[in-house]
């Protein structure tokens, strides 16, 4: 352990009385996390663990500090939810004494792939499974190199806070941003993606205020043109799967921040959903979970020790986490130039939208705001209904500020280079709503989107959407003409009109809580 980190520790009232593992190696890590019976290697070589009762965030217990610093800036709500300086100071002490007492694994790493912006991260954490998730998706650099610390994360998984109601606390569990002094606590949940998401939502709380970057959850990757593309998507829409492709280059598949003339990369990392994961459908990420890879709340077949990628037992949200150079196809420099193209991917699952449409500059800020997918909520008897689920800038839960903040900073972009085309993809239900139509092609939805890439679905000119008033192109190669409309694949064009209309109510009546439906034509 270097001197900077020991005098951190110290500074923080953190006093290890057993031992503190700082930057071990990942190998190292596997051998402790299957000593302690935390974990077990797969096939592959990943090593796979619960993260136990939490296999996912707990947004309803996700807090900010309210001071003189965020009192003004930051956007108070449902999201962002405020706790007093005293109350941070009270849970700081308790995760500090209970951290004092347990073996630590500590880690210096960087995030934001860009000199200009980079921002040194020191976590502390009492699990090895946690460490390696941080070692592989965060950016690692030289620690003899590495500045003073700016983000400190302390995870705390197995500290509850038992007199919570008394302290106005929904739950035992917490996380709790300070983006003032920079420091996270995260407190009674195990679940590795809060350490991730926490520093997301505190780089975009820092960089547009600080640096005017715009900050994005978003996929990225280049082609060989150097023709940078953004990938916006909510869970399930395929963010991750369609920004791996095997002709382009990835820079990242989560979160990144743009630029006057770049994108960048804010990880080291990728972080997978693996439901339903096979070689066939996504071989670039199937072949990245091997050593070194951490696979979450994944079973085995049983007798072996293979993977159980359709097995949902534990949860729908099993991940793996793996450096981003496990994969094959990546932009070793971690981030590219400004994009040309902007895809918005909804899984539409009412079955309405084209599978692929052009859009002005104002539709791409209603889109933008609204954050639109659908999700399939199941029943005991089967019967299932679709649901809108809308997610500001598709990213609502990580946004301090108030999403118009960055919709307008996206607006400034398109409008500054009006080349810059921004396409909604349709990842979701054809010819029907779910339960009557099917799931577009993955094959289908990667040729619309190079084709868009490479302007080919220009060449025959576009229709317009009656209802949404979206640019429909009217061919695409490889494509089957009735595809691009959707109406024409419905048997039934009137439900089709009636299912249209009813989205788009939707679709207005959430985008008036920022703006008036008056102002978007």
């Amino acid at each position: 352990m270097t001197n900077l980190i020991s005098t951190q520790l110290e500074a923080m009232g953190i006093r290890p009385v057993g031992p503190v593992y700082f930057q071990l190696p990942v190998a190292e890590l596997v051998e402790h996390a299957i000593r302690k019976q935390e974990a077990s290697l797969t096939d592959s070589g990943a090593l796979s663990f619960e993260t136990g009762k939490f296999t996912g965030r707990s947004p309803e217990s996700r807090f900010l500090v309210k001071d003189s610093l965020t009192a003004e800036t930051v956007n108070w709500g449902k999201v962002n939810k405020p706790v007093t300086t005293e109350l941070f100071d009270m849970l700081y002490q308790r995760v500090t004494l209970y951290l004092s007492d347990i073996p630590l694994y500590v880690r210096s790493v960087q995030a934001c792939n860009h000199k200009a912006y980079a921002q040194q991260v020191l976590t502390v954490t009492e699990k090895p499974c946690q460490d390696i998730f941080v070692n592989n998706m965060f950016i690692n650099v030289d620690v003899n190199e590495q500045r003073q610390i700016d983000w400190t994360v302390l995870v705390a998984s197995k500290l509850q806070v038992e007199d919570y109601e008394a302290l106005g606390l929904p739950t035992s569990h917490c996380v709790i941003l300070d983006l003032s002094r920079q420091i996270i606590l995260i407190i009674g949940t195990a679940y590795t993606g809060e350490i991730k998401k926490s520093i997301f939502s505190a780089l975009n709380y820092y960089l547009p205020l600080k640096h005017n970057v715009l900050t994005m959850h978003c996929a990225a990757n280049v082609g060989k043109d150097k023709d940078t593309a953004l990938f916006f998507g909510l869970s399930g829409t395929g963010k991750t799967t369609l920004s791996s492709d095997e002709g382009r280059l990835l820079i990242g598949d989560d979160e990144h921040g743009w630029t006057k003339s770049e994108v960048f990369n804010f990880e080291g990392g990728c972080y997978a959903k693996t439901i339903g994961l096979t070689y066939q459908h996504e071989p670039q990420i199937y072949k990245a979970i091997r050593f070194g890879a951490l696979l979450e709340n994944v079973n085995f077949k049983p007798g072996t020790r293979d993977a159980d990628y359709n097995d949902r037992s534990i949860t729908e949200n099993m991940r793996a986490s793996y450096p981003i150079e496990f994969l094959d196809n990546v932009n070793p420099t971690g981030f590219g130039a400004a994009p040309k193209n902007i895809f918005f991917l909804s899984a539409d699952a009412f079955g309405v939208l084209p599978p692929i449409s052009k859009l002005t500059t104002e539709q791409a800020m209603f889109y933008f705001i609204n954050g639109y997918t659908a999700k399939v909520a199941g029943t005991e008897m089967g019967v299932q209904t679709p649901t809108a689920t809308f997610s500001a800038c598709f990213g609502a839960a990580f946004l301090p500020l108030h999403p118009m903040q960055y919709a307008e900073m996206l607006k400034q972009k398109l409008e500054e280079d009006p080349t810059i085309q921004v396409w909604l993809v349709n990842t979701g239900w054809v010819a029907g709503p779910y339960g009557v139509g099917r799931r577009i092609q993955l094959a289908y939805t990667r040729q619309l989107i190079r084709s868009a890439i490479e302007s080919h679905l220009c060449d025959a000119g576009y229709e317009e959407h009656p209802v949404f008033g979206l640019q429909m192109p009217r061919e695409c190669p490889g494509i089957p003409e009735n595809l691009l409309n959707p109406k024409k694949m419905w048997a039934n064009p009137e439900g089709y009109d009636e299912m249209a209309n009813k989205l788009k109510g939707m679709f207005d009546e959430n985008y008036a809580q920022y703006v008036p439906v008056e102002a978007v034509k």
